[in-house]
Formats: C-alpha cells, sequence, structure tokens
C-alpha cells in the first residue's frame, strides 16, 4: 500500500516550501496554456469573422484571396456563405455584415447571428465576382465538403467535382481518396482522379485510369475515351501507345454494356409510368364502354377537364391560401374527380340516354361535344398550355443508378393508379352499385326483368368513369403542361387499352395499359415514337384476330352471344 501521508505533513518546512514551489509552477504553466489557447481560439475566430466580411469586398482579387483563405482554414460554418456567394445569393449591408438570401431573394438572414432581416430596410449590396472567383470557389467548397464528417456532404462534393474537376484540388482529392471509408465516395473520388490522370505523362497512372473507369465510368467519359482512338488524315492513330488504346477500347465497351443495362431499367420505368397514365384514361372508358357499348369520343375532355380542375385549384391556393400551397394536390383530387364525373353525368343524362343502340350517331355526338369542350376551354383558360407547380414532395428525383433518375412525379404516379385500381375493384365487388353494374354488363333485359334501375346504374356508372378519367388529367398535369388539345393526345391509346384487355374487365384494361405502355418505350428508341405506336396497333390488331375478345373475355350470356 503507498503511503501519502507524508504529502499532507506540514512538519518539515524544506519539504513543505519545495512541494510549494512546485505547485506554484505547475499552475502557473497551466493558466499560461490556457491564456495561450484562448488567446488562439480568439485569434482564429477574428480571422475568421474577418475574412468572411472580405466577401464582400469591392475588390475581385481580394474576394479571391478571401475565399482561397476560407478554404485552407477549413471551417465548415464557412460554407452557407461561399455557396451563396456562388449562386448570387450573397448580400453586403452597408456595415459590411454578410446576409444569405432565399432563392426568391424576398427574404434574408444574418450570417453570423442567423436572425431574420428586413431585407426591404436594408440596402443590400451583391459582391460582383468572375470566372476565376468561381473556380476559386469551387475549390474551397469542394475542401470544407471533403473534409466534412457527415457522408453525404462528401458525396455531393465528389459528384460535383465529377462534372468539373480541374488540376488544382488533384492532392486534395489524393490525400481524401486514402482516408475516405464510404464506398460510394470513394468510388467517385476515384473517377475524379481517373479523369485527371488520363491524359497525365506517366503511363502507369493513364492505364490505371483507364482500369477505373472500365469499372465505374459512365456515358460521361466517352468523348474523352474516343478521343484516344482518333487518326488523323493519314490513317494513323493519334494516341502512339497501344496499350493505351487497347485500355480505351476495353473502358468503352464496358462502359457500353453497363448503359445498356442501365437503359433497359429506365425504359422499364419510363413504360410503367406511361402505362399508368393510359391506365387511369381507359379505366372509365373500360367501365362505360362494357356497360353501355357506348363509343365516346369525348372521353379524352375528362382528362382536360381533371387537369383544368387542378390547375384552378393551384391558383387558388396561390390567391388565398399561399402558405399550404403544397397541399393544394391533396384538395385537387376530389375537385378533379367531381368535375368530371359531373360533366360526365350531364352529358349521359342529356345526350348519350336518347342515342342507345345507335353507335354511330353516339360517336358523331359525342364527338361534337368534344369539340365543344375543347373551344369552351380556350375561350375561358386562353389556347396557350397552363402550367400545374409540382409541390415540394414531388419535385427531384431518386438516382437508382448512375444516369437513372426516377422522378418522384412519376413515382407517386404510379402508387396513386395503384390506389384508383383498388378502389375501382372494392367498388365494383363488394357494394350493391358494383353488383348492379356487373349484373347490368352482363346481360342488361335480365338485370331490369330483376328490378335493378338500368338507366341510373347507366348514370351513376358513367359518372364514375368519368371521375376516374378526371384523376388521369390530374396525374399528367404532374408531368406536363395542360392544354385544350390534352385529351386528344390519349383518346385513341385509351381504346386501344380497352379492345385490347377485354371490354369490361379491370384486370383486362390493366394488362393491356401496362402492355402497351411497356413495348412503346421499348420501341421508340429503336424504331422512333411513330413508328412505335403504329408497330403497336399493328400487334393489337393481329392478337384481336386471334382473340377478338381480349386479353380476358367477359364472361356472361351477352358476352357469348
Amino acid at each position: 500500500m503507498v503511503n501519502l501521508g507524508p504529502l499532507f505533513k506540514f512538519s518539515h518546512p524544506t519539504v513543505n516550501s519545495n512541494s510549494l514551489k512546485v505547485f506554484t509552477r505547475l499552475f502557473g504553466f497551466f493558466i499560461l496554456v490556457l491564456a495561450c489557447t484562448s488567446s488562439i481560439s480568439t485569434v482564429e475566430a477574428n480571422d475568421f469573422e474577418s475574412t468572411l466580411k472580405e466577401l464582400g469586398n469591392k475588390s475581385r482579387s481580394k474576394i479571391k484571396i478571401a475565399v482561397q483563405n476560407l478554404g485552407d482554414l477549413g471551417n465548415p460554418a464557412a460554407l452557407p456563405a461561399l455557396e451563396a456567394l456562388k449562386d448570387k445569393r450573397l448580400g453586403i449591408t452597408e456595415e459590411g455584415n454578410l446576409v444569405i438570401l432565399n432563392k426568391s431573394g424576398d427574404q434574408g438572414n444574418d450570417f453570423l447571428s442567423g436572425e431574420k432581416v428586413d431585407i426591404e430596410s436594408l440596402k443590400l449590396r451583391k459582391p460582383r465576382i468572375n470566372n476565376v472567383v468561381r473556380r476559386h470557389l469551387s475549390t474551397a467548397i469542394a475542401k470544407l465538403k471533403l473534409n466534412s464528417e457527415n457522408s453525404a456532404v462528401r458525396l455531393e462534393a465528389a459528384e460535383e467535382l465529377l462534372k468539373g474537376s480541374s488540376s488544382e484540388i488533384v492532392a486534395l482529392v489524393e490525400v481524401s481518396f486514402k482516408k475516405e471509408k464510404d464506398d460510394e465516395v470513394k468510388e467517385l473520388l476515384s473517377l475524379v482522379l481517373a479523369k485527371e490522370y488520363l491524359e497525365d505523362e506517366d503511363k502507369n497512372k493513364r492505364l490505371e485510369s483507364l482500369d477505373t473507369i472500365k469499372k465505374y465510368g459512365g456515358i460521361d467519359f466517352y468523348r474523352s475515351l474516343e478521343a484516344l482512338l482518333e487518326k488523323n488524315e493519314q490513317g494513323e492513330f493519334l494516341e502512339s501507345d497501344p496499350a493505351i488504346r487497347t485500355g480505351a477500347e476495353k473502358a468503352i465497351a464496358a462502359i457500353k454494356q453497363r448503359q445498356f443495362f442501365v437503359n433497359q431499367i429506365a425504359n422499364l420505368f419510363y413504360g410503367l409510368s406511361l402505362g399508368s397514365v393510359l391506365l387511369l384514361a381507359a379505366l372509365g372508358l373500360a367501365i362505360t364502354f362494357g356497360l353501355m357499348g357506348v363509343i365516346n369520343m369525348a372521353h379524352g375532355e375528362m382528362l382536360m377537364i381533371g387537369a383544368y380542375a387542378t390547375f384552378v385549384v393551384q391558383n387558388l391556393f396561390v390567391e388565398y391560401l399561399p402558405s399550404f400551397f403544397d397541399w393544394y394536390l391533396i384538395v385537387a383530387i376530389p375537385v378533379s374527380f367531381l368535375a368530371s364525373a359531373i360533366v360526365g353525368i350531364v352529358l349521359e343524362r342529356s345526350v348519350i340516354r336518347h342515342l342507345y343502340g345507335r353507335p354511330l350517331e353516339t360517336l358523331l355526338a359525342t364527338w361534337g361535344i368534344s369539340l365543344v369542350l375543347i373551344q369552351t376551354v380556350r375561350l375561358t383558360f386562353g389556347a396557350q398550355n397552363v402550367e400545374v407547380a409540382n409541390p415540394f414532395y414531388l419535385s427531384g428525383g431518386i438516382e437508382i443508378f448512375h444516369g437513372v433518375v426516377l422522378p418522384y412525379s412519376r413515382i407517386a404516379i404510379i402508387i396513386f393508379v395503384v390506389f384508383v385500381v383498388t378502389a375501382i375493384w372494392a367498388l365494383l365487388q363488394k357494394t350493391s352499385l358494383g353488383l348492379q353494374v356487373r349484373s347490368v354488363t352482363q346481360n342488361r333485359e335480365m338485370a331490369a326483368c330483376m328490378g335493378i334501375p338500368t338507366h341510373k346504374v347507366d348514370m351513376w356508372t358513367f359518372g364514375l368513369g368519368s371521375g376516374v378519367a378526371g384523376l388521369g388529367g390530374l396525374a399528367l398535369s404532374q408531368i406536363g403542361n395542360v392544354g385544350p388539345e390534352l385529351g386528344r393526345m390519349y383518346i385513341v391509346d385509351s381504346f386501344m387499352v380497352v379492345v385490347l384487355g377485354g371490354v369490361g374487365k379491370i384486370i383486362g384494361t390493366v394488362a393491356g395499359a401496362l402492355g402497351i405502355g411497356v413495348i412503346n418505350k421499348f420501341l421508340e428508341p429503336v424504331s422512333g415514337a411513330v413508328l412505335g405506336k403504329i408497330i403497336v396497333l399493328v400487334l393489337i390488331i393481329v392478337l384481336i384476330q386471334k382473340r377478338p375478345q381480349g386479353l380476358f373475355a367477359l364472361k356472361g350470356r351477352s358476352a357469348d352471344n
């Protein structure tokens, strides 16, 4: 056991004096270190703030020096100011304080305090920068982001560097690559280095670059690789080293193979997206056509009405509820359904009801009504297309592969279609209205003998089909502009879906819509959009010759007849 007693005894003056001296010296040294540390921190803080203020200097050369210094200091707190300067969102007050503006420039926050400032009362000026300053800005931002502890920030920096890297940051990227632990970030950094070393004097570095591009590179490397295989007027390769040329050929072949796979994934997704839109357009048509045998040429205009109803709801939110604008789409769903449903009910009660059993007259009458609806919309909203904005949750997309981005709007459409189809199926299979619709569809005379009011069933079914088309218009408004001719673009495809799938069969409509959508997208790159549609039409005609009832034939006495 250690005896600690003598340290606390005061009976020996010599020991007490020496101990006190040692303690005093240690304490003084500690105070000195603490003071120095505090002084250094204060100096660093002062240097940081003074360097930040130099971003508002009227001299471009001093702004450049300030940007370089902020990058060298390595303080991630400077990132918002540097990015704002790059995006022209940095305001300078008369006192020299920095204000970070939002994208629209109508609101701002003091950079150091974070407090909101009154933009109108301040006389803000924006620093003027040139391409030299922008290049140093990119370098400084890359430095700060690559040193971030957040892997997502480092990934973003690597993506930016890959788009526009420079030899000035090669050393920085090399250091970051060696210490990087995230595989995705490391892959992108290796491509950045490969891009820079592709024209290096060192042959080994060039070969390593080609090997990296072969493993991970995308189509953005095509031009650089093809340049290595170019010939002069005499037919001689500009690149004299055969090993480099061979490496470039292998890299190009690998990129083409990956790109082919990526394109197939993209075609499948966009085919499903197109098929989903066709499904919404054709679902109501399948119900009404299967029930009443009416060829409604105005069905496409129901999509248009649903799209314009969405546009009206958007404008109402902009005018009266701007703070809730991003949620206008939720309100637009029932509004677009009801708007198209009401028009469909009025159409059925006033015109179509009197033309049952006369298909030619019905076709001509609905065609005329479609022209009337188009002209009415032109007079009301104008002949030009109108834009329906995406809410924040439908903006952007998710990148599943390099070069394959799935837009949130199209993903939402697919999910929305699944919900609508499920709801329609439940309505037709689990409700009394659905039972009546199925009864009338299979045998109208027998259903009437059983006491089912067939005329009311016709009315409500026609309204339901038109309402579903209105939901299709809402979906279309999120992926393109809305115009008076919107419905005509989908009416022919909708009829093809109904005929192919089988009249009155929901599962047939689903299969037909998705099939046509996917086949169209796979044919377009090969044959073009117009020829692709012609090929699809020919295939449908051939299939109908073999199966006149469609893919899923309707069962029932009337169908057998």
